[in-house]
């Protein structure tokens, strides 16, 4: 079982709660704040496929954040984390972090235990990086790393400087990893592997298999099979850490 909505507390984030671990967790350009059986954990940026139950647990819920607004939040710069699974507490005082979890629990729902945490902190924190929306808007949209620079005024040092503390990775990672999820989407719809390269803004198919099989550890007919196989339980595929733990 996999659920998931907008948060109404956190802006731009999505809140989800799964019952066990599913399939891999691919890579989405975003951070998770994490409750697993009572635990916090934080999930990194990822740059390529996490297993199912990467940390054993019987119960997941999760605040995904939108590219770019963790770090501020979590007092990290996201390279930092990237690729992994780490309790809160080895980033924030433990009593604190203990505290905080009993609070969570205590809620009918964790996940809005998760997002009351995520709002008094983003109260106390300074705000994101506000380049960030602006590269990532861009990245998603097509828009090449030289035109992104260009529009937010930045070199491209300073572009990748800024990029890695915002997502984890430079604005060319960021940009294979949000066109990996447009064409994953466009695959849950049911197009062929053709119209998904060519409306995902990949040069041919074989260079969709190619980044497919690179970000994903899979090709685009192995995910499509899987996600038809799965039917219609989840609406998207789990997001960062929704099946990890540290």
């Amino acid at each position: 079982m996999y659920e998931e909505r907008p948060s109404r507390w956190v802006p731009g984030a999505i809140v989800w709660r799964a019952g066990a671990p599913g399939g891999p967790v691919l890579p989405d350009g975003c951070m998770d704040l994490l409750w697993i059986d009572g635990r916090l954990l934080v999930a990194g940026p990822d740059t390529g496929p996490h297993p199912a139950g990467e940390v054993p647990g019987g119960a997941f819920a999760g605040l995904r954040f939108a590219p770019g607004t963790a770090p501020a939040l979590l007092g990290v710069p996201a390279h930092e984390l990237r690729d992994r699974r780490v309790e809160l507490a080895d980033l924030w005082p433990g009593p604190q972090v203990r505290r905080l979890a009993e609070q969570v629990s205590a809620y009918a729902c964790p996940c809005e235990g998760l997002e009351w945490l995520a709002r008094g902190r983003a109260a106390r924190s300074a705000p994101p990086d506000p380049l960030a929306a602006r590269v990532a808007a861009g990245l998603r949209a097509g828009e090449s790393v030289a035109a992104v620079a260009a529009a937010v005024g930045l070199g491209a040092r300073q572009l990748h400087r800024r990029s890695l503390d915002a997502f984890g990775y430079g604005p060319r990672t960021l940009g294979r990893v949000l066109r990996l999820q447009r064409a994953l989407a466009l695959t849950r719809q049911g197009l062929a592997q053709a119209e998904v390269a060519y409306r995902a803004g990949y040069a041919d198919q074989a260079h969709l298999a190619r980044e497919v099989r690179a970000l994903a550890g899979t090709t685009p007919g192995a995910y499509a099979a899987s996600y038809a196989s799965a039917g219609a339980n989840r609406e998207t595929p789990q997001p960062s850490g929704s099946s990890t733990t540290a």
